[in-house]
């Protein structure tokens, strides 16, 4: 394997976008569409949100130019890469009535081998709770399992932070730490334009093998590291992580609840962006010509049916659904998986239609000054 960070110039990214296509992978990354960075396939690199970067704050989200040619000087979209690894629609079965029966339809699921470039490093964080969630315990789910198998993952690391970011204080980002196959961090310097690499399997390091690189200089390494610490210095938000679960258990009647329930729509737009919420719900579906399908769907814990039993819904109110997801994001999340279910990555903050913010709520639980 590769030893020590490489260069990879511009260029470079192109013929490792081609290596990956060569070996039968789909490529994914963002690109520019209606209005925002979204993760789509990728064919070539203009196909890459070229100059663009964003402005997000609580309920806002715009794009605006760079003034320069950075492929990835944005921060997050709407976008996570869990729609790939647990799409939101999946057909679980089909069968169709044939002699007063049923007969079940078994179709071999054609999934393509993904390669998924410029994930960050608080989204690689949410693939490994991802991973726990759905891989770690007695049950796995085989549909994520077969997709999670077949990714290939180039990270970039952060060179700037967003305004809603806070990534630092849950210790996931700016820089990738593991569970990448190649790292990048995208460095312009007068007219240079590279990257310093590093190298995270076996994978990467055979498909880094194929393309045109070389070792890092000290001083190019210095100058991605420094870029990398300007991120964390720009961080917008902060979330104070010491003893959070226990000071979350204990203030379930809190004010506050009631307060951030009167601005709630319970629209469920936060679990919808966040990339490591996994709540499903499962639909039955027949038609007059005797087909029955059964779909998974995602689902929220914002939305009055999700917690129905027999007789009603559990969570009726919108304090209810709040406090039930911010406790679960923060505190039960813990106990069930053994990490926090939030990596920092601000999705909620910017895509909450009124601008809720959890790191704020947290805050003002604590006592401090809002």
């Amino acid at each position: 394997m590769q030893k020590g960070p490489f260069v990879l110039e511009r260029s470079g990214l192109l013929q490792l976008l081609q290596a990956l296509k060569a070996k039968g992978y789909l490529t994914l990354g963002p690109t520019v569409r209606e209005g925002a960075i979204v993760y789509d396939q990728l064919s070539r690199l203009e196909d890459l949100p070229i100059g663009y970067t964003d402005h997000q704050e609580g309920g806002t989200y715009r794009l605006r130019r760079r003034g320069d040619e950075a492929l990835f000087g944005y921060n997050v979209g709407p976008h996570s890469w869990k729609r790939f690894l647990h799409p939101p629609i999946l057909r679980l079965f089909r069968a169709r009535k044939i002699n007063g029966g049923f007969e079940f339809e078994h179709e071999a699921e054609a999934l393509p081998n993904y390669a998924f470039i410029g994930v960050r490093a608080c989204e690689l964080l949410a693939i490994r709770v991802q991973d726990q969630v759905f891989l770690g315990g007695a049950y796995q789910d085989p549909h994520y399992k077969a997709r999670r198998e077949r990714v290939f993952i180039v990270a970039v690391n952060c060179t700037q932070a967003g305004n809603t970011c806070f990534c630092a204080s849950v210790q996931s980002g700016p820089k990738a730490q593991a569970g990448f196959d190649l790292a990048l961090t995208e460095v312009l310097e007068g007219d240079r334009h590279y990257f310093v690499g590093e190298v995270g399997s076996e994978r990467g390091a055979e498909v880094l093998g194929e393309i045109p690189h070389r070792a890092a200089l000290p001083s190019e390494v210095a100058q991605a590291e420094a870029k990398v610490a300007q991120a964390t210095r720009q961080m917008g938000r902060s979330l104070a992580t010491e003893g959070l679960k226990e000071m979350l258990y204990q203030n379930l009647e809190h004010p506050r609840w009631e307060q951030v329930a009167a601005r709630c729509l319970s629209c469920g737009n936060c679990t919808q962006v966040c990339p490591t919420c996994f709540c499903t719900s499962v639909e039955d579906h027949t038609d007059l010509s005797g087909v029955a399908e059964r779909t998974r769907r995602w689902d929220s814990c914002f939305t009055a049916d999700f917690s129905y039993l027999h007789g009603g819904s559990v969570r009726v109110s919108t304090k209810a659904r709040y406090r039930q997801w911010l406790t679960h994001k923060l505190a039960t999340w813990q106990d069930q998986f053994g990490m926090l279910g939030c990596v920092g990555c601000g999705r909620c903050i910017t895509w909450c239609p009124v601008g809720i913010d959890l790191t704020e709520e947290v805050a003002a639980m604590r006592g401090a000054h809002v």
